[in-house]
């Protein structure tokens, strides 16, 4: 029998989609993808994802999707039912703007600079400058994410596909002690508190009980 396979690196914006995949109960094989060793950029991955980013989502018919976004709603779409992706047209479009903040603005514009400066930054001695313009935009990007979601609850009322894009940012602001807006920081601990989300954090390496401490933005 053909399963999924995630190819994922723990504590990465991988970690939606393993959580995700959890969440509709599928059955799926899991390869990590030694990301300081640049196993994403050798032969033998590029195979699988040319761009050589992760997450990748092997299909049972075996297809590869290589994109966080779309792995989230294909997953939303297609499994138990489509109970995790809204039926309602203004939530799909709520959806995917939420989605797409976080990849292209709290992540790729924020975090990143964080992360791996080396990739903004002209010299080494860039990198400490770089690394704190990044938490700034982070911080900035968090708090219009915030304003994205739903007043209560989950990011668009009930649990769908875009929860656990929106919790992977937070682990992040979390794990670097950048500030979370209040409404985040309640996502966020509402989040800790499934089933999924505890058991691969515990997969991944990371204590749930840990996590979740964090004073909210003042502002």
């Amino acid at each position: 029998m053909a399963f999924m396979k995630l190819y994922m690196a723990p504590g990465t914006c991988s970690t939606a989609a393993n959580i995700l995949l959890e969440e509709v109960e599928e059955v799926f094989e899991v390869a990590v993808v030694n990301l300081p060793a640049g196993e994403n950029h050798r032969p033998e991955y590029r195979a699988i994802n040319p761009s050589g980013t992760i997450p990748s989502l092997r299909l049972k018919d075996g297809r590869v999707l290589t994109d966080l976004v779309t792995i989230a709603e294909w997953l939303g779409r297609n499994c138990r039912r489509g109970r995790y992706w809204p039926a309602d047209p203004a939530l799909q479009t709520r959806a995917h703007a939420i989605m797409e903040q976080v990849t292209r603005e709290v992540h790729a514009q924020g975090f990143a600079r964080v992360f791996v400066p080396e990739k903004f930054a002209g010299t080494a001695r860039d990198c400490a400058a770089i690394m704190a313009e990044g938490r700034r935009l982070a911080a900035r990007a968090l708090e219009e994410l915030a304003g994205r979601l739903d007043p209560q609850g989950y990011a668009l009322g009930a649990f769908s596909a875009a929860d656990p894009i929106v919790f992977y940012v937070a682990f992040w602001a979390d794990m670097t002690d950048v500030p979370m807006p209040a409404r985040l920081l309640a996502h966020y601990r509402l989040m800790l508190g499934r089933e999924a989300v505890i058991r691969v954090l515990r997969e991944e390496g990371y204590d749930p009980a840990r996590l979740g401490q964090p004073a909210p933005n003042p502002a």
